[in-house]
């Protein structure tokens, strides 16, 4: 297959810092869109992949999932993109198309498991994929989104992640006018489930461990804030909540949250993945009809109806610009939650270079 070389940045093992690299796309081919990238958002899962947080990272890594561009090049059998058109593409890049999963446009839960932007098995050119700290991508047409053009197309970066993490579980469960909704953390994540919920007609709330947050999230659209390590507050609302987005990344004890779910009403962890401890009380959830569930992104059509409900309501992402060349620093930063509330790079930095 034939490749081009462009200029990307990333890294070689997990103790080095990013830096500029140069790797191969594969050419278009008939069913193949080309999209010169724009901005890029930076997710919490590029510093992880980086630094082999999880495991079984691939080097060189290129990382970068929430990618916003113009396109450049389509392929012959191309029929839903143009030359010229506002693109995206967020976690996944391929599936398997085929199983029970993807026939239901879940392709974020394809059961062999979907193909994702960076660090995952290359198809087409063996190897690994390498994500959107790049100059361009090429994407099977299946797998870009349409970025509505009334946008800022740099704060819509983030939605191709942290907007649909968000917006997935507020649409399987059914949330609407009427709807209350309580949210777990107020960084990336928690940002955009504020301002989802209440464009779909929830009263939001957001619990924080600190009354810092208390106006940042007034004025992202939250109805009330409840500190979560106020007992009295905590009290008050017992048996409130529809739904619960949690959306904070590391362990952290979920029953005080659980008890203040409606009856039937679930919490759904959006950000953690691994053992709860303090161990979950069943008691609450019995009693109450009450669930602890997970969600994990969004398949492609969940993505584009975000994307276009994004357009009809000009939601966006709070974002604050870098140039390529300050990922490190970025990176460091991140860990210590400074940044309100996602990084997005201006890739003409790179291209600049």
């Amino acid at each position: 297959m034939e490749t081009t070389q462009v200029k990307a940045f990333g890294t070689i093992s997990a103790e080095a810092p990013l830096k500029e690299l140069i790797i191969s796309r594969r050419e278009p081919i008939a069913d193949d869109v080309e999209i010169d990238i724009l901005f890029c958002g930076v997710c919490h899962s590029d510093l992880h992949t980086a630094r082999n947080d999880w495991g079984g990272t691939r080097y060189e890594a290129v990382p970068g999932h929430e990618i916003v561009g113009r396109i450049t090049r389509v392929g012959s059998a191309v029929s839903k993109f143009k030359v010229g058109d506002l693109a995206g593409v967020g976690c996944i890049v391929d599936s398997c198309r085929t199983c029970s999963s993807c026939q239901q446009d879940l392709e974020n839960y394809c059961i062999p498991g979907f193909t994702g932007t960076y660090n995952a098995a290359d198809k087409h050119l063996g190897g690994h994929t390498f994500g959107g700290y790049a100059e361009k991508v090429v994407v099977h047409q299946h797998y870009v989104l349409s970025v509505p053009e009334n946008l800022d197309p740099a704060a819509a970066a983030p939605l191709l992640c942290a907007g649909v993490t968000t917006w997935s579980p507020l649409k399987h469960w059914n949330i609407n006018a009427g709807s209350t909704v309580a949210v777990v953390g107020l960084g990336g994540l928690g940002h955009m489930a504020v301002k989802l919920a209440k464009a779909l007609g929830a009263h939001v709330t957001l619990f924080s461990r600190s009354a810092n947050k208390v106006q940042d999230a007034i004025d992202l659209g939250a109805d009330q804030v409840v500190i979560s390590t106020d007992d009295a507050q905590m009290n008050a609302v017992q048996g409130t909540f529809d739904l619960i987005i949690d959306t904070v990344p590391y362990m952290h004890d979920i029953n005080p949250y659980v008890t203040t779910l409606n009856i039937s009403g679930t919490l759904v962890l959006v950000g953690y993945l691994g053992p709860l401890e303090p161990m979950l009380n069943s008691a609450p959830m019995v009693m109450g009809r009450k669930a602890v569930a997970g969600s994990v992104i969004g398949g492609i059509a969940e993505t584009q109806e975000m994307l276009d409900f994004c357009g009809q309501h000009h939601i966006v992402s709070e974002i604050e610009i870098i140039k390529m060349q300050d990922i490190n620093e970025a990176y460091e930063r991140m860990l210590k939650s400074d940044v309100r509330y996602r990084f997005v790079i201006d890739m003409a930095s790179l291209k600049a270079n």
